[in-house]
């Protein structure tokens, strides 16, 4: 086998693993309420973590640049019209602008 079928396959049965091992491991048992008011919160974490390195990151350097601009004018329109498509749209044309320049 080459090489990217070994790491997709290992991927695959990891993410296979700990997805099954919450309801393996917690045996049909109710979780506390403290336990599920922290597990609510890693999605929107793991979110803004993404957003962040996204927005700031080129190579190993953390850099303003029009990406930067783009997402914050786009975060900037959702807080104020939470409107996902005007977020997008706005984001792209501030991105766009500011590359041409």
């Amino acid at each position: 086998m080459s090489t990217p079928v070994i790491v997709v396959a290992g991927c695959a049965i990891v993410t296979f693993a700990i997805k099954a091992a919450g309801p393996a491991l917690s045996g049909g048992r109710e979780m506390p309420p403290a336990v599920l008011d922290v597990l609510v919160l890693f999605a929107p974490a793991l979110l803004a973590a993404l957003v962040v390195v996204s927005a700031l990151a080129n190579d190993k350097t953390v850099t303003v640049d029009a990406e930067t601009a783009g997402v914050a004018a786009g975060g900037l329109v959702f807080w104020r019209t939470r409107s996902v498509v005007w977020c997008v749209v706005l984001a792209a044309a501030v991105t766009a602008g500011l590359r041409a320049i």
